[in-house]
Parts: C-alpha cells; sequence; structure tokens
C-alpha cells in the first residue's frame, strides 16, 4: 500500500504550520521521541545517522510525544534544550503530537503502514522515501544502528 505523507500538515517548534511535502526529495526517519524514556540514549543513535546521511539526503525528525508513561512532559523549549544539551542533536524536532488514541494527522497516516497498528511506545521509526511515501517501519527496540534501520536507510538513499 501506498501511503504519502506530503499532504500532511505539521506544527514545528516555533509553532509555524508546515507541510510534509516541504521534506520531498529527502528520505525521512519519523520518530516519536521522549526525554524521560528507558530509550532516551537513541538519540545519540539517531544523531549519528542525521549527520552520517545528511549528504546523501537523509532528514531525521524527532516528534516529542507525551503519551507512553508521561515520559515527555516538558515544553518545547525544554525538550530542545535537553537534546542539544545532553545528546547534540542538530536535527529538527517539531511541536508534540499524539501517536496513539486520537493521533495527530501525521501518525494517522503512519501507523496505517503496514504492520499496521498503534505505535507502541517511544521511539517508534518510520522510513520514508524521498516521494513521501511511508516505505518502513521499526519497533522501538531497533537501535537506530542496526543493520536493518541501517540497511533500510542505504537502500532508500
Amino acid at each position: 500500500m501506498s501511503l504519502s505523507i506530503n499532504d500532511i500538515q505539521v506544527t514545528d517548534k516555533n509553532g509555524k504550520v508546515r507541510t510534509m511535502s516541504e521534506f520531498s526529495g529527502s528520505v525521512l526517519l519519523i520518530v516519536n521521541v521522549a526525554s524521560q524514556c528507558g530509550l532516551t540514549p537513541q538519540y545519540s543513535g539517531l544523531e549519528a545517522l542525521n549527520r552520517a546521511y545528511a549528504a546523501q539526503g537523509l532528514k531525521v525528525v524527532g516528534f516529542p510525544c507525551n503519551d507512553f508513561g508521561a515520559q515527555e512532559p516538558g515544553t518545547l523549549d525544554e525538550i530542545q534544550q535537553f537534546c542539544e544539551t545532553r545528546f547534540s542533536v542538530t536535527f529538527e524536532l517539531f511541536d508534540k503530537v499524539h501517536a496513539k488514541g486520537e493521533k495527530s494527522p501525521l501518525y494517522e497516516r503512519l501507523t496505517q503502514y503496514a504492520p499496521a497498528g498503534d505505535v507502541t511506545w517511544n521511539f517508534e521509526k518510520f522510513l520514508v522515501d524521498r516521494n513521501g511515501t511511508v516505505i518502513g517501519r521499526f519497533s522501538p527496540r531497533v537501535e537506530p544502528q542496526a543493520t536493518e534501520l541501517v540497511g533500510a536507510i542505504e537502500a532508500a538513499l
């Protein structure tokens, strides 16, 4: 099933509404992130991917999410500062989203990708090709440097 996200609007960390089509031509790794989760150290790996593959067209994009264990309670400024200070994150973070329940439009679309269903926890990863089509979905337990994820990214690039 081809599920383009290009028509979806999202809000960036500055409150500006943007459309995902702005990322056309880039491969995206979309991740619901949280600062107080046991998986939070994945920020380091996500930033490493962002830096390693940016020149080839990868963009890691993070969507803070407080849906799982209330592990992202901070404001956007607090989240951004935490990510920059603790993990030297340079990839783009957007406004908080809901990845389960009454999902944001982006996550409503992403979770239709096989295997369809709700996001299970923080740091679930969706790989999107240069045309805005979801081409991969990876469990929160799949580390950013895992062979299966890196291989899928390299194939998409």
